[in-house]
């Protein structure tokens, strides 16, 4: 349970003075000063009972150049009889109610939470609006952000997250925990430090090849799915090297500068059940690459937590990569083979049709300045440069200072990264060579009607075998008995 708040002095208060800026440079012709809205982008903390706010990221304008949160003006009350002092003939601005654009605000969750590495994630909202405003807003249109921003990136409604607000008259900061399962709202502490420049980094780069069967009219998706939960369980059971120690639960890091992870994958003999039966298979799946992952290490923080945010990169960093994928391949269908991007090309292979080997190469991780020498990522499909992700990154992410397309950090190159390869598999009954497309698998009566036949023969063979070795005894037998009576 998060009891207390820590953000990062430096970044928090240069934040805040560039949103008072903001909203003094309008004339006093000019309406009162829009709400805002936005993510807060830290970690909470597993092995404390408090959240480290790391940056404040304001959420873009929408499609229509509309903000993403507007005051709502309450009805007019009608004037009493009389037009005494207490009735209300109009209504002040400071009468207002917050209103969203929850969708927006979720989808621009989801993008930011997909470049945010290990130790970092989106944990919360925070919104710049008056006191009375906000008093003025329902908590439950205030949970129902916090609730779609938990579902966009983390896929349940569950857990805590915070709720941030900056008010500009007064001039204060509040924060609250969301329970974002029963929308309840309670205060707690919040506090400054130096967080940001406190990080510790730890990277590594893992190397895999996982292979599992694919049966019929088995999905693209469903088939990467799989592959990753398969690498999911190796990450999690390897052991890992610090620097080239061993890692142990009281291992303390008194060096500065990146920390190199190496992991050590235990040996597996085991088979999944699944995977040790021909029926329904129809072809090979194997999944080859190689991810570079990054994690930060807040202070007060046990190494054990970079350890874990590093596995969990790892897998993240693909599932994102599949997630662009299926992305583009939704944006704009084609029914021309030929206009049909790469994407849409793969997420439509039907693998038990294969009959060539079929290979498809996943985006590559690039690494983008951002925060006092932190990073954020992005991934590029094979036509992309890297001034495509910086654009993509400025669009989502704001960044403080201007980013050169050389300072963009390309961890990966085009032959180490993620690569899913598909190919035809040698299974009883197959006829995939010489045939191409046109051949086709025999059923499964025909596959066991061959096993039955060729059990058959092998039983026959066994037969005549003993029933000739037989004979040869009963023949030695008898020479042996003839012979000795002869001598007699």
């Amino acid at each position: 349970m998060v009891k207390a708040v820590v953000g990062d002095e430096a970044h928090l208060k240069a934040f805040e003075e560039t949103l008072a800026s903001s909203s003094s440079s309008s004339s006093s012709s000019s309406p009162p000063p829009q709400a805002q809205v936005g993510l807060v982008v830290g970690k909470l903390s597993a092995s404390s009972d408090r959240a480290l706010v790391y940056a404040l990221l304001p959420t873009p304008l929408t499609d229509a150049a509309a903000p993403a949160c507007s005051l709502r003006a309450a009805p007019k009350s009608k004037p009493s009889k009389g037009g005494g002092r207490g009735s209300s003939s109009s209504s002040s601005s400071s009468d207002a109610s917050l209103d969203f654009d929850v969708e927006w605000i979720a989808e621009h969750a989801r993008q930011v939470s997909r470049m945010l590495l290990g130790g970092m994630s989106v944990i919360g909202a925070y919104l710049w609006a008056s006191e009375a405003s906000f008093k003025a807003t329902s908590p439950a249109v205030l949970s129902q952000v916090i609730r779609a921003i938990s579902q966009a990136c983390y896929g349940s409604a569950s857990g805590e997250r915070l709720l941030i607000h900056i008010s500009y008259s007064p001039r204060r900061w509040t924060c609250r925990i969301c329970e974002v399962a029963s929308a309840s709202l309670r205060p707690c502490d919040f506090k400054y430090s130096k967080l940001l420049s406190s990080l510790q980094t730890f990277r590594c780069t893992y190397n895999f090849e996982i292979r599992l069967t694919s049966v019929q009219s088995e999905l693209f998706k469903k088939v990467i799915l799989k592959a990753i939960s398969h690498l999911t369980e190796e990450v999690q059971n390897a052991r890992a090297l610090v620097d080239g120690h061993l890692f142990s639960e009281d291992m303390n890091i008194s060096t500065e500068g990146a920390h190199q992870v190496d992991f050590l994958v235990p040996f597996n003999n085991a088979v999944p059940v699944e995977e040790c039966s021909l029926e329904g298979v129809a072809g090979l799946i194997r999944f080859v690459g190689s991810v570079s992952a990054l994690a930060y290490l807040g202070p007060k923080e046990s190494v054990s937590e970079a350890i874990s945010d590093l596995k969990a990169d790892i897998v993240t960093s693909l599932k994102s990569r599949l997630d662009i994928i299926l992305d583009e391949a939704d944006d704009g269908p084609a029914t021309d083979e030929v206009e049909k991007s790469p994407s849409q090309k793969v997420t439509q292979v039907i693998f038990h049709e294969l009959r060539e080997p079929y290979s498809f190469s996943f985006p590559r991780r690039v690494l983008i300045p951002w925060l006092s020498g932190t990073y954020v990522c992005d991934y590029l499909q094979q036509s992309e440069t890297a001034e495509d992700a910086l654009d993509r990154c400025k669009e989502v992410i704001a960044l403080e200072t201007a980013v050169e397309s050389s300072s963009v950090l390309e961890s990966e190159s085009a032959a180490a990264c993620s690569t899913l390869e598909s190919f035809w598999v040698m299974v009883p009954g197959s006829h995939s060579g010489g045939q191409g497309g046109s051949s086709k698998l025999k059923d499964s009566h025909s596959v066991q009607k061959d096993d039955s036949s060729k059990r058959q023969s092998g039983g026959n063979f066994n037969i005549i075998a003993a029933l000739i070795v037989l004979l040869v005894a009963l023949l030695a037998g008898l020479i042996f008995t003839f012979s000795a009576g002869s001598s007699t």
